[in-house]
């Protein structure tokens, strides 16, 4: 797929077949990671937030959301090196071998920028294909993310933390060793590797559901009715929202509110995307514009129904339940979509009106799990 395409008509060739064809690529590389219910936090998310809650919102004196709402949890946090992000990174790499051949791309090398997980994903992709990696990563990074990409690859180089920053130092690597880039989310075979955890969670759901206990439906349903998954370069939600495209299954994003970390939502009010970010916010998986490629996904009403945002403090509850009760270990990246679901009443309000009696069945992706024990206990001090 030519990259210089325009996004636009680049953005249209994206499709299910795609996401199939990725996902038989990278099979042998990528663990399936397990689908999860729980039902205290289906008990949660079904019951009205308190008035106190909602005190300084718009709907501050309003009767709360009353949404029914079945959970089911794609961990992605269990994939290998704990992120979605081996998914594309895998795929990335084997069509760029078979666009280039083995010889030269193991020649050149490959260089990315990264906070962390991407950075990962492809020193280890690259570490098992025999390829040498450069990675760029921002000096903030989380030490587990840059001590787990040091495990694979050739060599770390640290950069500022915004996107311009980055790119600056990748451009200086590629000048001194001719390494290919492999983009971070804002790439066409990113996006459809990113994308098979769409394929991966609605098979595991429909295998589940065969139990009709786990369903609001019952017996009678016949698919998701949503799946939230969260943004930050976009390429995991315009991967999932192209496999989802010719299905009836909604698709959502979740961003952080906190210093503008919701570009997407922000680009999508405005009609337009939003260039920068520059945001600390505690889902540093999150902190990169939306990008181009991604945009044209995204923004397309067709394939993702809305953008919402959650606080930091609602980051941190839902975070501390996933910890709790489903008892997986999550980075806060990665819960932005279970926050919405509890505490957002703009989406909850949907589900309460769309769902009816019955209410929805929403697929969550837990998109990582690099964290430190460290760093849980100095966000829950």
């Amino acid at each position: 797929m030519d990259p210089n395409m325009d996004p636009k008509t680049l953005s249209q060739s994206l499709s299910p077949s795609k996401i199939h064809a990725a996902h038989t690529l990278i099979k042998p590389y990528i663990h399936r990671t397990p689908l999860l219910t729980n039902k205290t936090l289906n008990s949660l998310a079904s019951t009205p937030q308190t008035p106190d809650a909602l005190q300084g919102t718009p709907y501050e004196g309003q009767t709360p959301a009353e949404p029914k709402i079945n959970f089911f949890f794609k961990c992605e946090n269990l994939q290998r090196i704990g992120a979605f992000k081996a998914r594309g990174a895998f795929h990335a790499l084997l069509r760029l071998i078979e666009e280039k051949g083995e010889d030269e791309v193991r020649q050149r090398g490959v260089v990315t920028h990264s906070s962390g997980n991407h950075a990962q994903a492809l020193a280890l992709a690259a570490h098992t294909l025999n390829i040498p990696a450069y990675i760029v990563m921002p000096s903030i990074s989380t030490t587990a993310k840059i001590e787990g990409t040091k495990t694979y690859a050739t060599k770390v180089v640290f950069s500022g933390s915004t996107s311009t920053e980055r790119e600056a130092v990748v451009a200086e690597v590629q000048a001194q060793t001719g390494a290919i880039l492999v983009p971070p989310y804002d790439d066409f075979n990113i996006i459809c590797g990113q994308g098979t955890t769409g394929l991966e969670l609605e098979e595991q759901y429909l295998e589940l559901v065969r139990d009709p206990r786990l369903s609001v439906h019952g017996a009678s349903g016949s698919g998701l009715d949503a799946v939230i998954t969260p943004i930050g370069g976009g390429g995991l939600n315009s991967g999932v929202a192209t496999f989802f495209s010719d299905k009836s299954t909604r698709v959502f994003g979740a961003e952080p509110s906190f210093e503008g970390a919701d570009d997407c939502r922000r680009g999508l009010e405005a009609g337009e995307r939003v260039t920068s970010v520059k945001s600390l916010t505690i889902g540093d998986g999150l902190r990169t514009p939306v990008g181009v490629l991604n945009w044209e996904v995204i923004s397309d009403t067709k394939k993702v129904e809305g953008v919402f945002a959650v606080t930091e403090e609602q980051i941190k509850a839902a975070m501390r339940l996933v910890l709790e009760r489903v008892k997986v270990v999550v980075e806060p990246s990665a819960v932005v979509g279970l926050a919405v679901c509890l505490y957002n009443e703009d989406f909850r309000r949907i589900v309460e009106r769309e769902g009816g009696d019955k209410g929805w069945d929403i697929g969550i992706v837990f998109s990582g799990g690099n964290t430190t024990v460290e760093a849980i206990g100095k966000l829950f001090s």
